[in-house]
């Protein structure tokens, strides 16, 4: 479930790298409202079902960082 923290690579690509006021949902590719249903149904199959936990919980503790944006 650690290696599921990779997903962050996606935020290289932007510019800037780091921005403490932008919410990384529905921002950069990898966190888009595309894959998280995505890792949604990796949950159903066994094979994938430990990392789509992973990525599923990476985006709800993402998600609660956009909450105390301001």
């Amino acid at each position: 479930m650690l290696l599921t923290m990779l997903v962050d690579l996606d935020h290289l690509l932007a510019t800037p790298i780091f921005d403490p006021n932008r919410c990384s949902i529905g921002f950069h590719l990898l966190h888009s409202y595309i894959a998280i249903p995505v890792y949604f149904g990796m949950c159903l199959f066994p094979k994938t079902r430990i990392i789509g936990i992973g990525l599923t919980l990476h985006m709800l503790t993402d998600y609660i960082d956009c909450l105390w944006i301001t």
